[in-house]
């Protein structure tokens, strides 16, 4: 068999070893190649070639690169000599996966492989040009011995002073050839030195095994309780981010994402670190729950509130679906030494770390029951795939897996496993508390939520008080600001008050009382309107001590009249300088009538979920059998292809048609498409009706209509 003979051992495999091949190198039918000659191609090309090698374990990967040390042909018996016996199996395996191919009982490297691999595979250097007599080696002296062995595991290179003059044990080493000189500066072990020195193996030891699993034992119930907490407080996060954006919405960075500031003041609000909030909202942003607006605020979207008509658990599903397929990989959050990279920003799509993901989780599956030790779980994903290993990604997917209630005090959950098994009911709605309808008002202006609250209850009272502590039972705090916002959205005190007394099982203190209608005496008195932006109050010593604030002096207020001050900053930020200095303003619009925030802000652009670099999946076994009989079908037809197809005329084609329909005969047909281009097409012609060829298609093994004017030709297939 020849050195260029790729395609031909392709073509000489059978059906299902193709098929196996495809199962394995899933883009080389992305699309099908036309036929064998193209697939060749397709798997030689560089593109293939880097994502075969990222599917490699270490010890296929570190067998495939031995192969390239060996001058081809190799047979088995070669590879086994400079690795160990079990070559012989991991051969058969790159062969299957088309990364080396037989010529008679022997193999080869696709031509691309080598570069792939590298110069110096294994850390040997290049093959020697001279004769090497390692006899010599008996004599070597001491100083020249200390060099060998530093080069001897690589890298071979080593830097001298000058080539002219390189003193006396590296004229030695290179007098005997177990040096060459690379350039002036430069020598270089050859191969064939640096596998003797190694004793005439290429590694000093194959890691054939996969490194044992380690961790502490855990009981399944007891990691059961744990995740279905998470799962309940992950839900939670989720719908008070969308709740506070959507009552106060941040702003996106001019280079797309959400800034440091606004970052921490959810953070805050939600009780859970920066990194944690950057994640949460992650997964809102994939599931096009929020967006960045045409304003560019940072709002949810009317998918929002169809995702909170659904039940928990499809909720809980929706959201982890998207998490085990995304690209996005929020444990980079201000990661960067050169910028801070910011929550659904730009920069934080990362290719393979999807599967990384599965194969974590799919070894915790295997190991249940078992809170994995971080370095044993690191140390067997390296093993599996060693060309796509972060140490950081493990350690981020097991913080992220514990947040979205995929484990439970580090060990998978079975709400975890019926997930990734793709089970209709994964059991997360039975487990998940029922929300309750009521809170408990306490004398010292909080109230506590004794579970889940409604989504009605939980909207508004996250509209009139802040959180200030979670657990089984969430403690809300009423403040002078929280009040404010709730009046800011529309509501009066008199409506904050009947709410409180209708939903609390306790009654109102008077200390809230009198809070909310202090709060609700002074908000709107001081109001703001567009001037730039003007602000009015009947109140003159409020007026007055407002133009002596020296807080408010990057306002640079001009008094218009008695009751009257108007400045040149835009209004949404003399609100909020007055706001962080103590007043109450309220906003009113060009008649003077109130303005009050919309209860419920959505977004006005349409959900944009991030762009997600998907990774190739294994085809089903229809799509598998399909490109194999198009792949088939193609190697026909470009067999035919030399032989030009005679043009025929309409009259001359549906002779011939009929002719062989009656015979059964296999025909070459030349079809014009739409645009005028022309394609040889093998068909089985069945029958005529209507100006209208109906045949089987070999490419496609279905059924198919052409049109007997687009035929330009017909010829006997053979």
């Amino acid at each position: 068999m020849s050195a260029n003979s790729f395609a031909q051992e392709l073509r000489d495999r059978d059906d299902s070893a193709i098929v196996e091949l495809f199962e394995l190198r899933p883009d080389l039918i992305s699309p099908v190649p036309s036929d064998l000659s193209s697939l060749a191609a397709r798997a030689n090309s560089a593109p293939s070639l880097i994502r075969a090698l990222e599917g490699l374990n270490k010890l296929q990967h570190e067998i495939l690169t031995a192969t390239c040390v060996l001058e081809e042909p190799f047979s088995k018996s070669e590879l086994a000599a400079v690795t160990d016996k079990s070559a012989a199996q991991i051969l058969d395996q790159l062969w299957t996966r088309a990364l080396v191919y037989k010529d008679g009982t022997k193999y080869r490297l696709p031509g691309n492989m080598r570069n792939l691999i590298g110069d110096e595979p294994a850390g040997l250097g290049p093959q020697s040009p001279k004769k090497i007599d390692f006899k010599a080696l008996k004599d070597l002296p001491e100083d020249s011995k200390l060099i060998l062995d530093r080069l001897t595991w690589g890298p071979p290179r080593g830097q001298i002073a000058s080539v002219k003059n390189p003193g006396k044990a590296i004229t030695w080493l290179l007098e005997k050839n177990y040096l060459e000189v690379m350039d002036s500066q430069t020598v270089v072990l050859p191969r064939e030195v640096g596998i003797h020195l190694r004793g005439g193996k290429i590694y000093k030891e194959l890691q054939n095994n996969v490194p044992e699993f380690s961790g502490t034992a855990r009981k399944q119930k007891e990691v059961d309780r744990a995740a279905i907490a998470n799962i309940s407080n992950f839900l939670r996060w989720c719908e008070e981010l969308a709740h506070n954006w959507s009552d106060e919405p941040p702003v996106a960075l001019r280079s797309g994402g959400l800034g440091i500031r606004d970052l921490k003041r959810t953070s805050e609000h939600l009780g859970i670190d920066e990194v944690c909030t950057g994640f949460v909202a992650e997964v809102l942003y994939l599931a096009g729950l929020i967006v960045i607006d045409t304003d560019d605020q940072i709002l949810p979207t009317a998918a929002f509130d169809i995702w909170m008509t659904r039940s928990l658990e499809e909720r809980w599903h929706g959201l982890i679906g998207l998490w085990l397929e995304t690209s996005r990989v929020a444990g980079l959050i201000g990661k960067s030494d050169a910028k801070n990279i910011a929550p659904l920003g730009p920069e934080l799509d990362r290719a393979g770390i999807a599967s990384m993901r599965r194969t974590t989780l799919n070894l915790l599956i295997q190991n249940s029951e078992s809170d994995p030790n971080l370095a044993s779980l690191q140390a067997i994903i390296k093993w599996q795939m060693p060309q796509r290993f972060n140490a950081e990604y493990i350690e981020w997917t097991l913080r992220e897996a514990e947040w979205l209630g995929i484990t439970g005090q580090g060990s998978i959950s079975t709400f975890g496993i019926a997930l990734i098994n793709n089970d209709e009911d994964l059991g997360v709605e039975a487990a998940l508390p029922k929300p309750v309808d009521h809170i408990l008002i306490q004398a010292d202006n909080s109230a506590i939520a004794p579970g889940p609250l409604t989504v009605e209850l939980a909207n508004m009272i996250g509209t009139i008080a802040d959180i200030e502590s979670r657990g089984g039972a969430t403690v809300y705090r009423f403040s002078e600001g929280s009040i404010r916002r709730g009046l800011d959205h529309g509501q009066t005190g008199d409506q904050i008050k009947d709410f409180l007394k209708k939903t609390s099982k306790t009654p109102m203190p008077q200390p809230l009382e009198y809070l909310i209608n202090d709060v609700a005496k002074r908000h709107g008195k001081l109001r703001v309107g567009i001037a730039h932006s003007y602000l009015r109050c009947e109140d003159e010593g409020i007026i007055q001590q407002i133009l002596h604030d020296k807080k408010l002096e990057p306002l640079r207020f001009r008094k218009l009249a008695p009751q009257v001050l108007i400045s040149d900053t835009d209004i949404t930020e003399v609100i909020s300088i007055l706001r962080e200095s103590g007043y109450l303003p309220a906003a009113e619009n060009a008649t003077g009538i109130l303005v009050s925030a919309p209860a419920i802000r959505r977004a006005k652009s349409r959900p944009k979920p991030p762009r997600v670099i998907s990774e190739v999946s294994v085809p089903s076994e229809v799509i598998l059998a399909s490109a194999v009989r198009a792949l088939r079908a193609g190697e026909k037809a470009s067999a035919h292809k030399p032989r030009e197809i005679p043009r025929t005329t309409a009259n001359e084609t549906l002779d011939l048609l009929h002719q062989y329909i009656e015979e059964q005969a296999s025909l070459t047909i030349g079809y014009a498409d739409t645009n005028g281009g022309v394609s040889n097409r093998l068909i089985d012609p069945i029958s005529i009706s209507l100006g209208t060829l109906i045949a089987r298609d070999h490419a496609t093994g279905e059924m198919q209509s052409f049109r007997i004017p687009r035929i330009t030709g017909v010829s006997l297939a053979k």
